[in-house]
């Protein structure tokens, strides 16, 4: 009963599918869905077809918006829930990092699930971590697990880059105010250790047509221009993380 009182949804897949296109305008990218229990990038990013095997038995992912999509919800039936032990489900982050003809990428997003289990621990010890992008809302509940979060990723090692304020504000059509429905003042929040001094990449409003768009498979940088330049911004704090050259 805890565990589903603290599961709270802050948009991480729907930044992690936004932040993925933004980047493909400069880059060659993947995005991996790594929440083996509730995947969502098959309906976020508009892909249904089952992924092909090659002759190695590798998986070949999916494509759609120019990138390599891969997810556990393109395996098994849309239906079909996932009951699995933390040994499997640590075999099948595994076999999605490394049973994926990835091929050359510059970068591969990780749409990682809420908490900081077998899936987070599994993904720093197989693979480097260039940089990690919080997300949370400025909803007190939100703001204390992406704290613990953070905390996860410094005791491994992983660098944050900053963090990314969803649903930030509503701003009026009419008036043209904005109301903090969740709250505001998120950097007086951010209290832990692991997230002091770490900058905020960007600050999302809330707007019917995002939760409209991840529906219809539409990622909103590709209709909407105000959210697209603020994953723009973004974007420009994630690349000096990524060592490429630009």
């Amino acid at each position: 009963k805890q565990w589903y009182q603290r599961r709270v949804r802050v948009g991480k897949s729907t930044i992690a599918t936004n932040l993925s296109v933004a980047l493909s305008k400069r880059f060659s990218v993947g995005l991996l869905d790594a929440d083996v229990f509730g995947p969502s990038l098959p309906m976020m990013m508009n892909v249904s077809d089952v992924p092909e095997s090659n002759h190695q038995k590798l998986i070949i992912p999916v494509h759609n918006y120019n990138i390599k999509c891969m997810s556990m919800g393109l395996l098994v039936d849309e239906e079909s829930p996932v009951v699995w032990r933390g040994l499997m489900v640590m075999q099948a982050i595994r076999k999605l990092l490394r049973g994926v003809v990835w091929g050359p990428l510059d970068v591969l997003v990780i749409d990682m699930p809420p908490g900081t289990g077998d899936t987070q621990l599994s993904i720093t010890q197989e693979i480097p971590i260039q940089g990690v992008v919080m997300v949370t809302t400025p909803q007190s509940v939100a703001v204390a697990d992406c704290i613990k979060g953070a905390e996860m990723f410094r005791k491994v090692e992983a660098p944050i880059v900053g963090i990314v304020e969803n649903m930030s504000y509503y701003q009026c059509k009419e008036c043209g105010n904005k109301h903090h429905i969740f709250g505001s003042n998120l950097q007086d929040k951010l209290k832990g250790a692991a997230l002091r001094e770490v900058p905020i990449l960007g600050k999302l409003p809330i707007k019917p047509g995002v939760s409209e768009n991840c529906d219809s498979g539409v990622p909103s940088v590709v209709v909407d221009s105000e959210i697209c330049d603020i994953f723009d911004q973004i974007v420009h704090s994630v690349i000096p993380f990524l060592e490429l050259d630009d």
